[in-house]
């Protein structure tokens, strides 16, 4: 599995990284509501932070910014999805019970500790620059705002609050 398009289908949500039902059916290749129907069975397993179902407003914004509107007749799903952490996605393993879901579990960790591991680089090369800028006593911009850019570039991507209101403004 391509740990490119597992990173795709991990997004933010409640400062958290998650990954939604639909995604993981794909993944598992299930059907969503065979994926679900587990989880229901054995929901002792999914406490809220290893699982929660989306708000509206939540499903809303996360549908615009994911784009995946199609036009035929069945296509959208009739529940709010299921979003799974790390952890979530993990016991989702088990509960499930087949060799592709044991497979796609260990392929999502990597993706998940992956992601962790490049935010933290980041953020140590961020530190580094601000010890040097203050040894110097001078500031390096470009490279301050290039850190800066890498290092806050998924949260302001799927972070619904940073996004610009468009239309008309008083």
């Amino acid at each position: 599995m391509e740990l490119q398009l597992i990173q795709s289908r991990i997004h933010t949500l409640r400062g958290m990284k998650i990954m939604l039902d639909f995604d993981l059916a794909t993944l598992y290749e299930v059907e969503t509501r065979t994926l679900k129907q587990a989880v229901k069975r054995n929901l002792n397993r999914f406490p809220h932070d290893f699982m929660f179902e989306l708000s509206s407003e939540e499903w809303r914004s996360l549908r615009s910014q994911i784009v995946m509107l199609k036009h035929e007749r069945g296509t959208h799903p009739k529940y709010l999805p299921f979003a799974f952490t790390e952890q979530g996605v993990a016991m989702l393993s088990a509960v499930l019970r087949s060799e592709k879901a044991v497979e796609i579990s260990l392929a999502i960790m990597r993706a998940f500790i992956l992601m962790r591991q490049f935010a933290l680089s980041h953020k140590e090369l961020s530190e580094r620059l601000d010890a040097l800028e203050s040894s110097y006593n001078q500031k390096f911009d470009d490279i301050h705002q290039a850190l800066n850019f890498l290092i806050h570039k998924n949260e302001e991507v799927q972070d619904n609050q940073h996004r610009k209101k468009i239309g008309f403004k008083d």
